[in-house]
Formats: structure tokens, C-alpha cells, sequence
């Protein structure tokens, strides 16, 4: 009998039994108690004038004596017309009731109490089958992961083959814990993934689901708080319950953060709901009661904020990082993701790793995608290089927006604007390759000079930070040279360039000031130990800090003007190819830079039967992605 039957038996036991109820209460209000007699019984109380009033209705009929205090009850035969006169005779006050209409009163005197059950019933159902569970608030929402799904295994994860290793021993622990515990060992109670947004934690937890064969309990770490205070609480008891139900097994709650905050960090004080459901789980992790066999897989990208009784040993004793991918790592997640994809000849995906530093794995999926996206709108039976570029300047850059009309004069502050940031990227030394410059609008940005670094970049030196804010200023300078004005869209290449010279002068100790930090970082803890700023140094101290902010700047300024001036030539050429072209690549810019013609620019494919052979010279090996990029022009508001 299936849960819905059971429940419709229940409500209907209770209807049946609250309706016998009032009835035994009706009668027991009315002050008179009724006796069952035959009727020969009834005659014989007729004659002898016992019987005050009767009730007849069909076949039943109900008396009064006359005593007062109690009263009769009998059937009557079908067909004995004597009764009525009989009863006349000996003075009986006679009451006749149809016997359809009995049932109606009935039915009516009963009504309010079955429309309360019915009410009652359709309510409770309503409330179990919606959505939100309401009478099963606090039962544990965890999803266990059935064996008959599409598994993930670790032949689908690559670029972080330590963060694998570590989980590798995880699974061994939960197949041949005899082997560790013979020696002594104890099995980890819980492991933390901890990494940017994209690099594939959830990814991991499922892997390693598909691998243990074992039950796997995925939820997340918003499920547990509701706005019914201890719902948290009850939720994590229930999940540890099922778990140790179905041990071994694996329990995966993913942006643990939501739930496990430092204590103290929120306004509702000790008695906060989150806080009482984080106590919870510290007791079911490592409490009096052991949790032998579950162990607890978690993922997140605040691990600062996160409560220290949650990271110590005994609860999460491992931490695995899941940072971004190398070279390596990113061809890897690219032969991951294109494997179900037809590849031209042409496709490097070596290449597109080498141009894509920086990139998550989320970000690499995303560009293959739009890359088959890209083949399928030109009517492609396979993808090529030139969709790969396509679909990594949308990701790097932002998507093309062909709608947005600017005027002539735009077009050309903007080229000239571009040229600049672009020449003296070109000039400087310790400066990024160029990759892109275009002037086609593009996500926010009016124009962009895209710049990649030639390899992953782990730490920045003072030399190339100042190149950075000397072509940050180029394209302000290209506008007051050549242009003889200033527009608006120097305003986000001034406000980062403010902000990293400040970062040189306050963090990073590149000023005359010396290695001091000034402003020490607080965690207001009040409001949820959000970093803030706090002024630890005096208003001396504050002027001479604006003052070497200012100075980097104008070194900066400086720098790239030089550059400008003895370019003009190069200036000019490149702002007239940007406005012909839109785009110039790192080919185009280079023979400009070198003054040499430009190359021949060949039309991409566009649908049948393309292959890479048709855009084999437009394609180059892109060099990559930078820590910054100068030259976004925000459009104006």
C-alpha cells in the first residue's frame, strides 16, 4: 500500500470516528437515554398509557414515557395500519418524518464536521505535495545519487591531477579501510574543496560519486535554513541519520559557506538559526556519537570566512585547493570537452591552451561550446580554428554588438584611443604581446586592446606594473595629441590605473615609502566579516602616500607621451587601418609598428563543406591572457 492510500485510510478513520463522536455527544445532550424493546413491548406500554409522545420515521420509532426521564426505541412491521389508532386512542402525541428527509437532516447535521475533515484532508495533501514540503520541513533534503544515472569518473576531470590524487585515497579508504586500519590509520571524516568559481569542485564530488560505487548524498548548504527556527538543525541530524543508514557512503554539500559562517558573524546573536545549524554539524562530525564510514565531502570559494571549529582536524581534515589549470591542464579540459565535437584539421587545441592563461574550466567549456555554436549558425559539418578564435575573443571580451551605431567622430576618438594603447604596448618593454585591438563595440566597452601574456603569470614585477600604467595612460594621450581633446572614455583606464598605483604604494611596497603596507584590512564580523579598509597611518603618512600615487601616475604619463610623440606616423597608420578594418590582429599591428604593408586579410568561411585548409593563413598561435587589460572604453551612461 503505496504512501497516498494509507494516507486517505487515515483521514478517512478519522472522519468515521469524529462523526460516531458527535453522534454519542447528541444523544448524550439531549438528556434522555433510550432503551432498545420489542414490539409487543411497545404495545403493552401503549395500553397501559406509559408512553407520552412517539416519533415515527419509516419503520424506527422513537418514544418519550411520561415519566420524563427516559425514552424507547423499536421497529415497526410494514403493514400494521392499527398503530396510529391505537396510539389516538390512548392520548400519544404522534410525530410523522419522511424517511428520505431524515437522511438529508442528517447528513445537514453532520455537514460542518465533514467539511472540516474534507478541508482538513485536501489541505494536508496540498501542503505535502507542493513544493515545499511544508509538514516535511524537517526532513533532509539530500538527493542520493541512484546507480542507474549517467556516471561521472575521473576520465572526465583533468587539469587537476592532485586535487584527483588526494580524492584517489579517499575512495581507497572507503573500499579497503582494513588495509589503513590495521596499521592504525583512521579514515578522514571529511574533505574540503576549496578553489575559484569554475575550476570544478562540484565536478570532483560527482566524479568521485561515480568511482567509490558507493551511496552518494548531494545537498546544498542553502537546503538546510528555512524560516522555521531549528529546521536547520533537524535537517543535518537527518541527513547524518540517513547516512549511517546507508554507510559507507559519501555526503556532498556544496557551498558549505552558506551554512557554515563564522558564529558571531551575523546580527541575530547566539540564537541566530544559521548558528544553530552549524552547531549541529560540528556535533554530528565529530560528537560523542561516531559517524564511522560517513564521510563528509564539501565544497567552497570562501574558505575565509568559514567557522575555525569547522576546518580543524577531526572534521575536515583535508583541505584539497582546486586551483585554475596550466597549460597543461587547460589542452587536457579541451580534449575533455571536445571529444563529442568534429574538429577540423586545423584545430590546435595546444595552441588554444597557450591562449588561454587564466582560463577555469568552466571558462574553456564554455568557449568550446560557443565555438560548435559558431559552426552550426555557418552551416558547418565541422568546427575550425576560426570558430575557436571566434568564440575565445566573445568569452575574453565580451560579444559583438553590430546594433550599436556610432558616429564618424566616435569612431574615430575611439581608433585613435585603441592606436594608443596599442603602440606603446608595443613600444615598451616587459609589456604583454598585443593580441586584439578593435574598435567593433564590444560587452561594455566602446572598443578594446586586448594584450595576452605568453605564459601564466604568477607574480608581477615593479617594471611591469609601471608599463602597465604607462599604457593605461596611452589612450588619454592619444586623445590630447592627435585629437586635441578628452572624452569620458579614458575614465575606466584612469580609474584602474589610480587603483593600482595605489596597490604599488600601499600592499605591495614599490614606492619611496619602502616596504610598509599602510591600511590594515579589518573583518567587520558584525556584517557577515566583510573585508573593509581601516586607516592605521597618520595625515602626514596620507599625504606623502597620494603624492607617490600621483607620481607613478605621471612617470607613467610621461612614459607613454614620449612613445606617442616619436610614433605619429605609426599613430596615424593604425588609427586609419582600425577604422578601415574594426580589427587588427597581432600580425597586422606588428607589420604597422615595423612600417611594413599590411598582409591580405582573407574572408572567413561561411557554411557548406568548409575545412580548415580555407582560413589556414588568417589563423595564428595566439600568445594570451593577461592579469590586466588596458583599453576597455566603458560606454558613456
Amino acid at each position: 500500500m503505496n504512501s497516498t492510500v494509507k494516507t486517505v485510510v487515515f483521514w478517512l478513520v478519522i472522519i468515521l470516528a469524529g462523526v460516531l463522536l458527535w453522534q454519542v455527544l447528541k444523544q448524550g445532550t439531549s438528556g434522555i437515554k433510550e432503551q432498545d424493546i420489542n414490539f409487543s413491548q411497545f404495545l403493552d406500554d401503549v395500553n397501559q398509557t406509559k408512553v407520552a409522545a412517539v416519533t415515527v420515521t419509516g419503520a424506527e420509532v422513537h418514544g418519550k414515557y411520561k415519566d420524563g426521564n427516559s425514552g424507547f426505541h423499536t421497529t415497526v412491521p410494514p403493514n400494521y395500519n392499527d398503530m396510529y389508532k391505537d396510539l389516538r386512542d390512548k392520548g400519544v402525541n404522534i410525530t410523522v418524518k419522511d424517511n428520505q428527509g431524515s437522511s438529508w437532516q442528517w447528513i445537514l447535521n453532520f455537514a460542518p464536521l465533514i467539511l472540516l475533515g474534507a478541508l482538513w484532508f485536501f489541505m494536508i495533501r496540498q501542503m505535502q505535495t507542493g513544493g515545499n514540503k511544508a509538514l516535511s520541513f524537517g526532513k533532509s533534503r539530500a538527493r542520493l545519487l541512484s546507480m542507474n544515472q549517467k556516471k561521472v569518473t575521473f576520465k572526465d576531470v583533468a587539469g587537476v591531477d592532485e586535487a584527483k590524487e588526494e580524492l584517489k585515497e579517499i575512495i581507497e579508504f572507503l573500499r579497503e579501510a582494513q588495509k589503513f586500519q590495521k596499521l592504525g590509520g583512521r579514515i578522514p571524516k571529511g574533505v574540503l574543496l576549496v578553489g575559484p568559481p569554475g575550476t570544478g569542485k562540484t565536478l570532483l564530488a560527482r566524479a568521485v560519486a561515480g568511482e567509490a560505487n558507493v551511496p552518494f548524498f548531494s545537498i546544498s548548504g542553502s537546503d538546510f535554513v528555512e524560516m522555521f527556527v531549528g529546521v536547520g538543525a533537524s535537517r543535518v541530524r537527518d541527513l547524518f541519520e540517513q547516512g549511517k543508514k546507508n554507510a559507507p557512503c559519501i555526503i556532498f554539500i556544496d557551498e558549505i559557506d552558506a551554512v557554515g559562517r563564522h558564529r558571531g558573524a551575523g546580527l541575530g546573536g547566539g540564537h541566530d538559526e544559521r548558528e544553530q545549524t552549524l552547531n549541529q554539524l560540528l556535533v554530528e562530525m565529530d560528537g560523542f556519537e561516531s559517524n564511522e564510514g560517513v564521510i563528509l565531502v564539501a565544497a567552497t570559494n570562501r574558505p575565509d570566512v568559514l567557522d575555525p571549529a569547522l576546518l580543524r582536524p577531526g572534521r575536515f581534515d583535508r583541505r584539497v585547493v582546486v586551483s585554475r589549470p596550466d597549460v597543461r591542464g587547460r589542452e587536457e579540459i579541451l580534449r575533455v570537452h571536445s571529444r563529442k565535437i568534429p574538429l577540423a584539421d586545423d584545430v590546435d587545441l595546444s595552441v588554444l591552451a597557450r591562449g588561454t592563461p587564466g582560463f577555469s574550466g568552466a571558462d574553456l567549456a564554455n568557449m568550446v561550446n560557443e565555438a560548435a555554436l559558431n559552426a552550426a549558425r555557418q552551416n558547418r559539418k565541422v568546427v575550425l580554428m576560426y570558430d575557436f578564435e571566434v568564440s575565445k575573443d566573445k568569452v575574453l571580451m565580451g560579444a559583438e554588438r553590430k546594433s550599436m551605431l556610432l558616429t564618424d567622430d566616435e569612431k574615430k576618438v575611439t581608433a585613435y584611443h585603441e592606436a594608443g594603447h596599442a603602440l606603446v604596448a608595443a613600444k615598451l618593454p616587459h609589456a604583454d604581446p598585443l593580441h586584439k585591438v578593435t574598435i567593433i563595440p564590444r560587452g561594455m566597452a566602446l572598443g578594446v586592446t586586448m594584450q595576452l601574456p605568453e605564459t601564466d603569470k604568477h607574480n608581477y614585477t615593479r617594471d611591469y606594473l609601471e608599463t602597465m600604467l604607462a599604457i593605461m595612460m596611452g589612450g588619454r594621450l592619444a586623445e590630447e595629441i592627435f585629437l586635441n581633446q578628452m572624452s569620458t572614455g579614458a575614465g575606466n583606464d584612469i580609474e584602474r590605473a589610480t587603483e593600482l598605483a595605489r596597490q604599488m604604494v600601499c600592499e605591495y611596497g614599490m614606492s619611496k615609502l619602502g616596504p610598509l603596507t599602510f591600511g590594515k584590512k579589518e573583518e567587520q564580523i558584525f556584517l557577515g566579516r566583510e573585508i573593509s579598509q581601516h586607516r592605521d597611518y597618520s595625515e602626514d603618512t596620507a599625504i606623502k602616500i597620494d603624492g607617490e600615487v600621483r607620481r607613478l601616475i605621471q612617470e607613467g604619463y610621461d612614459k607613454a607621451k614620449h612613445v606617442l610623440e616619436t610614433g605619429t606616423d605609426v599613430m596615424h597608420a593604425m588609427a586609419k587601418a582600425l577604422l578601415e578594418r574594426e580589427v587588427l590582429d597581432a600580425i597586422e599591428i606588428k607589420a604597422l609598428v615595423e612600417g611594413r604593408p599590411m598582409p591580405n586579410r582573407i574572408n572567413p568561411p561561411s557554411g557548406g563543406n568548409a575545412t580548415g585548409d580555407d582560413v589556414q593563413q588568417v589563423l595564428r598561435p595566439e600568445p594570451s591572457r593577461p592579469g590586466l587589460q588596458p583599453g576597455e572604453r566603458p560606454s558613456p551612461a
